[in-house]
């Protein structure tokens, strides 16, 4: 294996710091509520706000505020999404059996009672991100689905094409507000806001962070990093196809993460060299370059098992394979948060409409868990319905363990059933 290109290994920020910066904020919103959304919703945002709880009079005026197309390009990719959330939660049944006479074992699905799905309004209006979480929660079957967004300078409020999206998406409460606040009050509620029972969607460090603090507190989805992309790719790949995938990564964020691993030194070489070039036509081309140069990878392997081996370790948020050999690629990579097949396949329509979620796990997480889906919002609780014959049958067992943990309490609340 050789490295082309590598990660710049730059210092990272202060994370005692930014801690202790939101726990204050946490604190703030436990003890002044309503008053400490809307003071930091000035201080963080620069937006002054009498109120942060959107109406439906708002919703419908930022109808107006986006154009036709806009407005159906949501609902085209609202459409997906939610077919997909449907054949997934089709996947999930409740289950009961009868195993031995006398003892009936199964679950339930039960969806959650409330969630909060939060949208980022930073850099760029994220409407995608309003359907994917907010339509997915509420195909689930999530009775109250809160969303939080922070306010846009432009509006005033959340931005428009994210507010129709959360519409469309059927979000029973909208609040305009972002940060760590948003997250704490969802938590701990305050005179506007009640709390909810789990808490899903990106956000910046310091919603990440908030998010870690409560977590016990509230059930969360996953604490995401910075955006990942990992192409594995040989001789057959268009050089093009790459750079511009790669690019439309770099834009996300300066400190997104890109890599090609590929087993020709020729399509890296190009790559290489065209990739500059190519960021610097873009509109977002500071945030693309910086992003490309501080933390962009190109990596020469041997051999496509070296590439496989390679992706598996790095487990990135999405895994793109173009390659003469897909298929026997694709049936041996394990660890990844969504993965893109063929040429034809570029991360971007998995951001956008193809279907599966967006909301994915990065910084080698896809390890061990997976990107925000249907059953994310639906427990599945076990019950047990026992008669007497089947109480019999387990008795002597479930005794015998009892005496062997020394808890005798548990085993007399058998035996005097089978007394009786």
């Amino acid at each position: 294996m050789i490295i082309l290109k590598d990660i710049v290994k730059s210092s990272k920020g202060d994370k005692a710091k930014i801690r202790k910066s939101v726990a204050e904020i946490i604190g703030r919103v436990k003890s002044k509520g309503d008053d400490a959304i809307i003071e930091m919703t000035e201080q963080f945002d620069g937006v002054k706000v009498d109120k942060f709880k959107i109406s439906e009079e708002e919703i419908k005026k930022a109808y107006d505020l986006v154009d036709e197309k806009t407005v159906k390009t949501l609902h085209f990719a609202a459409e997906r999404i939610e077919l997909f959330a449907k054949r997934q939660l089709a996947c999930l049944k409740p289950l009961e059996f009868e195993d031995t006479p006398g003892v009936i074992l199964g679950h339930k699905l039960i969806p959650m009672n409330s969630c909060a799905c939060y949208i980022p309004g930073g850099r760029y209006p994220l409407p995608s991100t309003a359907i994917m979480s907010v339509l997915v929660a509420k195909t689930a079957g999530v009775k109250r689905v809160v969303a939080c967004s922070p306010p846009s300078k432009q509006f005033l409020s959340i931005h428009p094409a994210i507010l129709v999206a959360l519409d469309i998406a059927g979000a029973d409460e909208i609040y305009c507000v972002g940060g760590a606040q948003a997250i704490a009050a969802c938590v701990y509620g305050t005179e506007t806001i009640k709390p909810v029972d789990l808490i899903v969607g990106p956000g910046n460090k310091f919603v990440n962070e908030a998010k870690r603090q409560v977590m016990g507190d509230v059930g969360v989805d996953s604490l995401s990093g910075p955006s990942e992309v990992l192409i594995i790719a040989d001789e057959s790949a268009s050089s093009d196809y790459i750079v511009s995938d790669l690019l439309a990564l770099c834009e996300h964020d300066p400190a997104a993460r890109t890599a090609l691993v590929t087993t020709s030194k020729k399509l890296a070489n190009v790559v290489l060299g065209k990739i500059k070039k190519e960021a610097s036509k873009l509109v977002n081309s500071k945030v693309s370059l910086k992003s490309w140069e501080e933390n962009g990878q190109i990596i020469f392997v041997d051999n496509l098992e070296e590439a496989i081996e390679f992706a598996n370790n790095y487990a990135p948020e999405h895994l793109e394979v173009q390659t003469s050999r897909n298929d026997e690629v694709v049936n041996k990579l394990i660890n990844f948060g969504s993965l893109f097949i063929g040429r034809y396949s570029p991360h971007t329509f998995g951001d956008y409409v193809s279907g599966p979620n967006h909301i994915l796990p990065t910084m080698r997480t896809a390890r061990y868990s997976n990107g925000l889906w249907v059953g994310e919002f639906i427990r599945v609780s076990c019950y047990q319905k026992i008669n007497k014959k089947g109480a019999i049958s387990l008795s002597a067992a479930a005794c015998n363990m009892a005496k062997i943990e020394g808890l005798l309490a548990h085993k007399q609340s058998i035996e005097i059933r089978l007394n009786k």
